[in-house]
């Protein structure tokens, strides 16, 4: 079975989403009922719901709006990663309200969407810092260009959970594999951080990628990471832009099919478990 740790719900009704408006393929709302009917049928058990950039002003209301689909189907959807601020003085208050909610599993503040110099702040590192004994995992969301950034707030923060999404965003469609390659290893070396092989089919090049474009930037993150830590995600809707789910997950299969069984086991599902004590 597979657990999705990277499913982004969109609910245009209620919630404001700007950066949508540029990306028409998946300007439309994501259901849990639409996702659970399709991810049921490919063998996905249960996920989590990764934050979708909301508007700065809806950060608590996307994450009641998600608790709240938690708690009408606890087994199914497991918990939320909310986005977050930590370039703002006022986190501090905002993670102190944040952990009295017991589904909320960490947090992202994507980072290739604003300055490169926003994490190298204090304010910003020291504010992550405060993760550290709480549970709570903070999603590296960066550009390949921007992993010396994610070792080096890594590095100031050694007892915070780090997971860098979508095997650092590799540029699959071009096939290069420097400089990304060194840096993944790199920050691999820091082992508090856990590596999402997550939607990748999205940067390959669309309608005419194969396994074999994918397969060097997988079989390197494993190389990098180990299988201990590898988590599996889908990035719906997101994986649209490459196929869809139906397909990322096939690929999932054919990638890891040489693999032993409780190498799959741990990347499919039991590293998420253990994770996030779930």
């Amino acid at each position: 079975m597979l657990f999705d740790t990277h499913l982004h719900l969109i609910n245009k009704e209620n919630l404001s989403y700007p950066w949508l408006s540029d990306f028409a393929a998946l300007n439309s709302d994501n259901t849990l009922e639409t996702y659970k009917n399709l991810a049921e049928k490919l063998g996905i058990t249960g996920c989590l719901h990764m934050e979708v950039d909301v508007s700065e002003d809806q950060i608590n209301e996307e994450i009641s709006y998600v608790t709240e689909l938690a708690q009408k189907d606890p087994q199914f959807l497991r918990g939320v990663i909310g986005s977050c601020r930590p370039e703002q003085s006022g986190f501090e208050a905002f993670l102190d309200l944040a952990q009295e909610n017991n589904l909320l599993r960490g947090f992202r503040r994507v980072l290739h969407v604003v300055p490169d110099d926003v994490s190298t702040t204090v304010t910003f590192q020291d504010n992550i810092k405060r993760l550290s004994g709480t549970g709570l995992t903070f999603d590296l969301c960066v550009l390949p260009r921007q992993l010396p950034l994610a070792t080096e707030l890594v590095d100031h923060c050694p007892d915070v959970t780090f997971i860098l999404d979508h095997c650092g965003v590799p540029d699959i469609a071009s096939g290069e594999l420097e400089p990304w390659r060194a840096n993944m290893k790199a920050l691999a070396e820091r082992t508090n951080v856990v590596a999402k092989i997550s939607g990748i089919v999205a940067y390959a090049t669309p309608d005419v990628w194969g396994l074999d474009d994918l397969r060097p930037f997988v079989d390197e993150t494993v190389a990098a990471f180990g299988f201990d830590r590898l988590i599996w995600g889908s990035d719906s809707p997101v994986c649209n832009l490459g196929g869809g789910l139906p397909t990322w997950v096939a690929a999932t299969h054919a990638l890891t099919k040489a693999w032993a069984s409780h190498e799959r086991d741990a990347f499919f599902h039991a590293n998420a478990y253990k994770l996030w004590k779930l």
